[in-house]
């Protein structure tokens, strides 16, 4: 029987980018949509803090051990004590080939492990990304890609499949990101961890730079995962073999109870909305769902996202002593009554007073990152800034909403101010900080922030149609 949610594999295999959720206004208030694509666009050490005070500064290298050593090699460091020390680039770099070549070995090991082929492609592209030869190797990921979106032989694509997407991704954001900024920005994650605590990523560089430096560096190695993929039954199975032997992982009963749930909440949500087409819609935006020959079909990423949220509940569920931490792709509302900003990211499922959200919690927050937006700002900002900033501004923003939700409403406002002045472009910092302005009717207010959108991405039409709506609210 054909799968009642069509599953999109660029939908279900990847972390998220940011900035790839347009949100609009519609019958007088703000209305979300999410349409995140989710394909690897051509599109970050120092001493460890849990403080939300202060940012991390800058730095050359992360800091981290493995506690497992089964699939992965650390490479000897060829320099002698009198040469000088690397740079940024020669760090990065040396670090993508070596992940690469873990990578490799762990593709091959779980190939052996659930007794799937190697097809010569993907050492194709191991041998380039072990050379160095970024856009060989992209080239290759393409067109994998490409067949396995065309319904081309399942087999290649089993758990080690994600191997791949890994090794394109912490290759994407070596070759997007000044090598400084990377490793600035992946230490700010990691070093944010407590030890013990799992790190669920969501988008691109929230993903991929923290799992290539969790695993290329000294000191712990985290378990390191994105909240993205778990509706993918083989991204369960990539998971249970690199981690279930530090945890329970998710099993693919959890996985259709998840879906068998997720469609019967939209199956009454749909009905309502037939019955009762003068009240206000429980389908949302963004969610299609649909009746065809007495069956019910739904599709799109946010119908994903809410099968994500639902065994991402299980996932903790199954880990009751595990403390979590998360860098947000579509917010989770569900983990937030026990949220709190850790650094750059959020400590979920925070049950003591010491980690509590809490006022001055709230306010350390925004001391935070107010302190880290003076590092990120210099004027002008050269090209090459856009996507650590993007990454940046929407972390600001996901904490903005925390605090909004949690009705700390002052420190949100200033959250929602720091991300748009980080990166004016951001869908993520615009509409969320509209939502809270139009919401409190400040239509002159908000429509400054759809103005310095527009200024800043001018070739955005979401922007302009943004703006245009927001011009006609105040008008009434």
């Amino acid at each position: 029987m054909k799968d009642p949610l069509q599953k999109d594999p660029a939908i279900l295999e990847d972390c998220g980018r940011p900035s790839r959720l347009p949100w609009v206004l519609a019958a007088g208030c703000v209305v979300v949509i999410f349409i995140a694509l989710l394909l690897p666009r051509k599109e970050e050490p120092t001493a460890r803090s849990a403080s939300t005070a202060n940012p991390a500064p800058i730095s050359t290298d992360g800091a981290h051990t493995s506690t497992r050593e089964r699939h992965f090699e650390r490479l000897p460091n060829p320099r002698s004590s009198v040469e000088p020390a690397p740079t940024a680039e020669e760090i990065v770099s040396n670090k993508v080939v070596q992940f690469a070549r873990s990578r490799r070995k762990l593709a091959h090991a779980m190939a052996e492990h659930f007794k799937i082929s190697f097809p010569d492609e993907f050492e194709r592209f191991f041998d380039a990304a072990d050379a160095g030869r970024y856009d060989e190797m992209k080239a290759i990921y393409k067109s994998l890609r490409e067949q396995r979106e065309s319904g081309a032989d399942k087999t290649w694509y089993g758990p080690h499949w994600r191997a791949i997407i890994e090794t394109q991704g912490a290759a994407d954001a070596a070759h997007d990101w000044p090598a400084q900024k990377l490793l600035d920005y992946g230490n700010a994650v990691l070093g944010s961890l407590r030890p013990g605590m799992v790190y669920v990523g969501g988008t691109d560089p929230g993903c991929f730079i923290p799992t290539l430096l969790n695993e290329t560096s000294d000191g712990e190695r985290h378990i390191v995962l994105t909240q993205n993929a778990l509706a993918d039954g083989s991204y369960l199975d990539y998971l249970s073999f690199l981690y279930g032997d530090r945890m329970t992982t998710l099993t693919k009963e959890d996985n259709q109870r998840a879906f068998q749930e997720y469609l019967a909440d939209a199956q009454k949500r749909l009905q309502h909305d037939q019955q009762f087409p003068n009240e206000p819609k429980q389908i949302r935006p963004g969610e299609d769902v649909r009746v065809a020959e007495n069956r019910l079909t739904v599709s799109g990423q946010v119908a994903v996202m809410a099968i994500n949220e639902k065994l991402f509940q299980t996932f903790m569920q199954n880990n009751p002593s595990v403390s979590f931490a998360m860098e947000e792709s579509f917010p989770f509302a569900s983990t937030y009554a026990q949220a709190t900003p850790l650094g750059p990211i959020m400590e979920l499922r925070v049950q003591d007073n010491e980690n509590a959200l809490t006022a001055e919690r709230a306010a350390q927050s925004v001391d935070y990152w107010r302190a880290t937006a003076q590092q990120l700002l210099p004027d002008p900002a050269p090209p090459e800034e856009s996507d650590p900033r993007k990454a940046y501004s929407k972390m600001v923003s996901s904490q903005a909403g925390l605090l909004l939700a949690r009705n700390y409403a002052a420190e949100a406002e200033e959250a929602f101010r720091i991300a748009n002045e980080i990166c004016p472009s951001s869908p993520e910092a615009v509409f969320r900080f509209v939502n809270m302005l139009v919401d409190q009717k400040r239509f002159q207010e908000a429509i400054q922030v759809g103005e310095n959108a527009v200024h800043a991405a001018p070739e955005n039409q979401q922007f302009g149609d943004l703006l245009a709506q927001l011009k006609t609210m105040k008008a009434k």
